[in-house]
């Protein structure tokens, strides 16, 4: 007969406040096999677990439940205080009367009855528990991060700081990620680029960091602790190990006319290119789509053209025949920080889902603009040299309108989440206008300000009091070309006055996406995300660097819009966590995962199909000879999640999940 204790936590109110947790603990104290049951007010303080300890040792317990909140919330709080008894922690198991019961209920007796009735069902559950050991996993001490903005490049040094290696892994030709564009940062004004610069060379040439710039993710396999990643290098038809960045390549293109990513689409560059002056690292990339070279070999000539970057090339790094090229690295874990791009509200084009939907002119009219456009205009590496000027004439705008929440708080448009830093980037731009633009009028139409951080309110009255920005609570209505400025019609609620403004350039607060193609990565990294394509962290509160796969953590604006500071310090979370994990050889994990009774195994790997880890492999059961007699499913215990899809799909019966095998399940089932 097992000796169970029950102790029941009323969570301050979130649970004594519906749940008569006494009731509860007296009627549950009277089920077979449990020898103590008391109710405390918060289990989870170091009273309530001394509370435990205590009846532990005294009626010599050999099975706890706790009857309280969720288990994903402090199941390991109780299970190490268990632990710390000398009993196994396994054997212990937590009832959620608070999720199930007190927030659902408004009748006490109602809720009473069903918390009675959760807690007997985990109580006839733990009595089939049996102690398990935690599997041990070896590490391998190195780290991948995906991704070289600024988050990126934060975890990247701060791992590497703490003795691991690292490879970095970014997709564009240099690192740097948005920070790179910016002209000035909020709310200090520190200019950008000074900022990110140093921490950009000294990613490239610390010891410890692999950088693999203009490069991207295409196959992961393994689990925490043992990762493998197979990397596509893409052809950047120079030779890194040759070239020396001496820019010669550039100056001869004849090819000068092509619109810059970098630059938005305002600034030109050539056909070999670097994104920006100080790009890391700075060896060009040929575009293969504008190359006179690639393009007459696309038609089909038989002579090759141009080649005028090769000829004046002293090193003969151009290498017109480079292929992409793959390498496979062994890494213990992973950071994605891939970053956000900007919404784009430019005509809605077919098939595109909410991407764009024609409204503001955006893409039709030259001169509306959007945020990280007007950081180029701004930025004294942009290309007007930091003069605000109109991308229609090149003339200064005398009047300009920003609107705020373009395409963020907008349900009706598929994104009815705010993008956070749209506030604070408005308020920013105006500064920057005032200074560049002396006498120029700047006119914010907002919804509401939203300026939450040290110094973010107090930086949006700069802009109004000092900077002289002109602020409307309201909505634009209307906004069309006529002749030389843009009409923009809207409402002012405090004043309740019809608005029309003749602007000389429109700039929009358009809301923060994941980047392209991040629901890819996601797949491949079997990590969870939102509706939105934001990766999902596995708790808000208690593990918001950590994904649903351990061994892979999230940082920056991939997971949730986020401003600067907010993505350093998750990026430096991250390294703290993945600096944890290599702090030993081998790393413990919960035993909580799929067994297969290979003596029943049929070998028809539905189990393998339904997998959404990849931890199901193939086993060969031989005779004493070497003889296959058959294959079989097997299961890595290091790759599992312990999701039990398995052992729900096994037609056989052959999989079990240890801490949820049949047995405890119909245990649990046949309680009521």
């Amino acid at each position: 007969m097992s000796r169970i204790g029950v102790f029941v936590c009323h969570c301050g109110e979130n649970i004594g406040r519906t749940v008569d947790c006494a009731a509860v603990a007296k009627a549950v104290g009277e089920l077979p096999g449990v020898i103590h049951s008391v109710d405390y007010k918060y289990m989870c303080s170091d009273p309530g677990q001394a509370l435990i300890k205590a009846a532990v040792a005294e009626h010599k317990l050999d099975r706890v439940v706790v009857a309280a909140c969720s288990p994903h919330m402090h199941e390991k709080t109780f299970r190490k205080a268990v632990a710390s008894t000398g009993l196994n922690k396994f054997l212990a198991e937590m009832a959620n009367i608070r999720e199930h019961c007190s927030w659902i209920h408004e009748d006490r007796a109602q809720a009473a009855d069903k918390a009675i009735d959760l807690t007997r069902f985990i109580v006839e559950k733990v009595k089939h528990n049996v102690p398990l050991d935690p599997i041990q996993i070896p590490v391998e001490r190195r780290a991948l991060v995906i991704g070289g903005g600024i988050a990126g490049i934060q975890a990247a040094l701060d791992i590497a700081d703490g003795g691991c290696e690292v490879i970095l892994v970014e997709k564009e030709p240099s690192i740097g990620g948005h920070m790179s564009q910016l002209s000035e940062t909020f709310p200090t004004l520190d200019c950008s680029q000074c900022i990110l610069t140093p921490r950009m060379v000294e990613c490239y040439q610390h010891p410890r960091i692999k950088l693999m710039a203009y490069s991207e993710v295409d196959q992961v396999d393994g689990y925490i602790g043992n990762f493998s990643v197979r990397i596509r290098q893409k052809a950047r038809g120079v030779d890194p190990d040759k070239c020396n960045g001496c820019g010669e390549c550039q100056k001869v293109c004849p090819n000068k006319k092509i619109p810059s990513e970098f630059d938005q689409g305002l600034g030109k560059r050539t056909a070999i290119y670097v994104p920006f002056p100080q790009a890391v690292p700075n060896i060009p990339v040929i575009d293969k789509d504008n190359c006179a070279l690639y393009k007459g070999r696309a038609r089909g000539l038989k002579k090759d053209a141009c080649k005028k970057c090769e000829a004046v090339c002293g090193r003969n790094a151009i290498d017109f025949d480079q292929q992409d090229s793959f390498v496979t690295e062994k890494v213990g874990a992973i950071v994605v920080a891939t970053g956000y791009q900007l919404y784009s509200i430019g005509k809605k084009q077919d098939k595109a889902g909410v991407e764009g939907y024609g409204e503001y002119g955006y893409g039709t009219i030259p001169d509306v603009i959007d945020g990280l456009q007007f950081e180029r205009l701004a930025s004294a590496s942009g290309p007007t040299g930091g003069k605000i000027l109109r991308p229609s004439d090149g003339k200064e705008p005398r009047t300009v309108v920003f609107l705020q929440c373009i395409g963020s708080r907008d349900p009706a448009k598929g994104i009815d989440y705010c993008s956070k830093i749209c506030c604070m980037y408005v308020a920013k731009h105006t500064m920057l206008y005032h200074h560049k633009v002396h006498g120029g009028k700047a006119i914010v139409f907002y919804m509401d300000i939203r300026a939450a951080g040290k110094g973010y309110d107090e930086f949006t009255r700069r802009a109004i009091e000092e900077n002289e920005a002109i602020y409307l609570r309201g909505r634009v209505s209307k906004m069309y070309r006529d002749g030389d400025v843009i009409k923009v019609h809207g409402f002012d609620t405090l004043s309740g006055e019809q608005m029309e403004i003749d602007a000389d350039m429109v700039v929009l607060a358009t809301a923060m996406r994941p980047q392209p193609g991040i629901e890819s990565l996601a797949q491949k990294l079997s990590v969870s995300y939102d509706r939105f394509g934001f990766i999902n962290e596995a708790h808000p509160k208690l593990r918001p660097v950590e994904t649903n796969t351990a061994g892979v953590f999230v940082a920056g604006a991939c997971q949730a819009p986020r401003d600067i500071p907010d993505a350093v310090s998750m990026a430096s979370a991250t390294a703290s966590k993945i600096l944890g994990l290599f702090s030993s050889e081998k790393l413990e994990r919960e035993p909580l995962v799929a067994r297969v009774d290979q003596s029943t195994c049929v070998g028809c790997f539905h189990c393998e199909r339904v997998c959404p880890y990849g931890a199901v492999e193939h086993f060969e059961v031989k005779d004493r000879k070497g003889n296959v007699l058959k294959i079989v499913a097997s299961v890595n215990k290091g790759v599992c999640q312990g999701c039990g899809t398995c052992q729900a799909t096994c037609p056989s019966k052959s999989v079990e999940l240890e801490g949820f095998t049949d047995q405890q399940i119909f245990a649990a089932i046949n309680a009521f």
